[in-house]
């Protein structure tokens, strides 16, 4: 893949429409807090048919299983290999999820990362890690955002070393569990219907916190000893609404332990966090192609029309460097992007090492790019009525958020070393 298909560019300018429609003229509503995403995120969803597709694509994966379940049962052959859920609930649409992430990315990356977390890492959560029951529990609700999910791994204390310093934990009591603790930075945790919830196994037998076994749990708005805290107050992400979690002594059965057992075939809660790791850090570059293009765009419109000492400020050398670097930057992450949809498509996508080479890559590229747009506008690009301002806000988020960068340079090094 070298350029977007012809497809692609329709639902490029359908989606560029709806956005300057229904985004633009709230941009100052939803930066100040006044106005939540998620109404307008399932205006998106309604009117471009998103929300049937992914309940769509949600009731087949569970028909298959179904079909499997009981063709297990009656002692029968298998009729294929057990649907996982990995794929995520838009299967097969990386391509317009990549167009949808990146346009809307350059104009309110909120919406994207309220909409991301709540769809790619709660419902695809859930798909890979749960029963049937609780893929038919939460799922369809989840993909066609009529409730919104987030995901808890994140404690005061623990940052980037997410498995050793997490002290929020479950002990067993009879056939429920009891679970205690605190999380924070969680996107949607405000809000949020449903709350995807990673803890440790505390066994009383006192042996390294750190190893504990980590499980998985699934919880509602509303349950009893579980507080969701205010909006916190942040650079950017403005139209995300980010907060903490607090649990005390919140009573889980077994039914909200994703795959019902501790005993998961596919590992503990670690290996589903990381797998959640890689397809978050992918999403990193659609959103950071969104803020390159924006800002690229803001900027070649502003030199040619901007005038000091008589003549267009894009005649000046050091004006025209900052446009050529940004060129570069826009061709070196859609290219990045193409890579990722290519090989998802050839069912080979990057590794967490390949992932998180691309996350540092396009968030470091982006704020850069966002502040020469600044840098580019002068005084102009320092006040919020212009949007490089809000770009550039947005775009430091990108080095932080899904992992901190100097994290990805240890995931990218142990990629390369086999440690």
């Amino acid at each position: 893949m070298f350029e977007w298909s012809e497809t692609d560019e329709l639902i490029r300018g359908a989606v560029r429409g709806f956005i300057d429609k229904e985004v633009r003229p709230h941009l100052d509503a939803l930066d100040s807090g006044d106005m939540l995403p998620y109404p307008i995120i399932r205006k998106l969803f309604s009117e471009f048919g998103i929300d049937a597709l992914g309940a769509e694509t949600v009731a087949k994966l569970l028909a298959k299983q179904r079909k499997r379940e009981e063709a297990i049962a009656a002692g029968e052959p298998l009729p294929e290999k057990k649907p996982s859920g990995e794929g995520g609930p838009f299967s097969g649409q990386e391509s317009l999820m990549a167009v949808l992430i990146s346009e809307l990315s350059g104009v309110c990356m909120g919406l994207v990362t309220a909409m991301g977390v709540s769809i790619g890492l709660g419902a695809t959560t859930i798909l890979a890690r749960g029963t049937l029951a609780q893929k038919e529990r939460w799922v369809a609700d989840i993909v066609t955002m009529k409730k919104v999910a987030a995901w808890a791994i994140t404690e005061p204390d623990s940052g980037s070393d997410a498995f050793g310093g997490m002290k929020t934990y479950v002990r067993r009591d009879g056939d429920d569990y009891i679970l205690n603790g605190q999380k924070t930075f969680i996107t949607n945790g405000p809000y949020a219907d449903t709350v995807i919830v990673y803890a440790k196994l505390d066994q009383g037998d006192g042996g390294d916190k750190r190893d504990r076994k980590v499980l998985t749990f699934v919880l509602d708005k509303g349950m009893e000893g579980f507080t969701q805290g205010k909006p916190f107050k942040k650079m950017g992400l403005h139209a995300s609404p980010t907060g903490e979690l607090f649990f005390d002594n919140v009573r889980l059965g077994r039914d909200r332990l994703l795959g019902e057992t501790e005993q998961h075939e596919g590992g503990d809660g670690r290996e589903s966090a990381r797998s959640s790791f890689t397809a978050e850090r992918i999403g990193v570059a659609f959103m950071a192609l969104g803020i390159v293009n924006e800002c690229h765009r803001l900027c070649v419109d502003y030199a040619k029309t901007r005038k000091l000492w008589g003549q267009e400020i894009g005649r000046f050398q050091l004006v025209q460097l900052k446009l050529a670097k940004m060129e570069v930057a826009r061709i070196n992450v859609q290219n990045m992007v193409f890579n990722a949809l290519e090989r998802s498509r050839a069912g080979k996508p990057p590794t967490l090492a390949e992932a998180s080479a691309m996350k540092l890559y396009c968030s470091e590229i982006a704020t850069e790019v966002a502040m020469d747009a600044v840098q580019l506008f002068g005084g102009n690009g320092y006040m919020s009525e212009y949007h490089v301002e809000q770009l550039a806000r947005d775009a430091k988020s990108l080095m932080i958020y899904a992992g901190s960068n100097e994290i990805q340079v240890t995931h990218v090094a142990k990629g390369l070393l086999a440690y």
